[in-house]
């Protein structure tokens, strides 16, 4: 069949089928990605987008929802810093209520090995370590696990592109993502991703028995160092009980006097 012989309809289709294929496939391979090259590709890129802000305080406002609507906030102080050649480490402290008030967690997140995780309990004096075991377990009775807390490094999971999609008013692109560890409480997670900025839009997450346990949806971007995007807010709804918990992320500042010192077990003790 010749071109000209094809119907207008045809010639457009042909035509998306054809940037997809082109967009898909990377710039210098030399051949069609697979599906799983794709996915890699993508969530790679995502990354490193991210990758250089050094380090940032900000304050957080935890909303807990039961499935009958009722709520009950707590308000968090957070530390992040980047390591060179690993994960990033993150310090949670609770300031509100005081029932959990100096309650703080650490997270020292890697790249192919299980985080290592603490939880300071003030009422005992006592720095409680959670074993990769134990990480699929609610975060302070949040509906985001210990797992949901760490960073979601490439390297811990194989990557699959499935398609793109409209998503609001952007165009997402779909992958899958499979935990290579054998402790996580999923079996595979969907996410999507804005195809101009690589935001994550949406994870749905599915539990070893591959039902859809839980959605993620991150809403109100914003961008600081004119290249680093952060959602301000984030909403987990659990489908099996109809609970929420909704994240406010506020009073970022980045580039701040923070080192690695201040994100150990001994400065987990020190947090008030």
């Amino acid at each position: 069949m010749t071109r000209s012989s094809l119907s207008r309809p045809m010639l457009a289709l042909h035509g998306i089928l054809l940037a997809a294929l082109v967009w898909a496939a990377g710039p210098s391979t030399g051949h069609a990605e697979s599906a799983e090259e794709a996915g890699l590709r993508i969530a790679t890129e995502a990354r490193e987008r991210q990758k250089g802000f050094g380090n940032f305080t900000a304050s957080l406002a935890m909303i807990l929802r039961n499935k009958r609507g009722q709520e009950s906030r707590r308000e968090i102080r957070l530390k992040v810093i980047e390591i060179e050649d690993d994960g990033d480490r993150t310090m949670f402290v609770f300031d509100r209520p005081r029932d959990v008030k100096g309650t703080a967690f650490l997270v020292h997140a890697h790249k192919t090995e299980a985080d290592d995780q603490w939880l300071y309990l003030p009422a005992l004096k006592r720095v409680k370590r959670i074993s990769s075991s134990k990480q699929s377990g609610s975060f302070m009775g949040s509906e985001f696990s210990y797992e949901d807390m760490g960073a979601s490094e490439v390297e811990k999971y194989t990557h699959r592109f499935l398609r793109n999609e409209p998503c609001g008013e952007l165009e997402c692109t779909v992958s899958e993502r499979t935990p290579v560890g054998r402790d996580s409480g999923y079996s595979r997670q969907l996410v999507w991703l804005d195809r101009d900025e690589l935001r994550t839009m949406q994870i749905q997450y599915f539990d070893r028995r591959d039902a859809h346990l839980k959605t993620m949806v991150v809403e109100d971007y914003e961008k600081y160092l004119e290249r680093v995007w952060r959602g301000s807010k984030l909403t987990m709804t659990n489908h099996l009980t109809g609970k929420s918990t909704v994240l406010l992320w506020s009073d970022y500042e980045f580039g701040t006097d923070l080192d690695a010192g201040d994100f150990t077990k001994t400065a987990l003790r020190r947090q008030r």
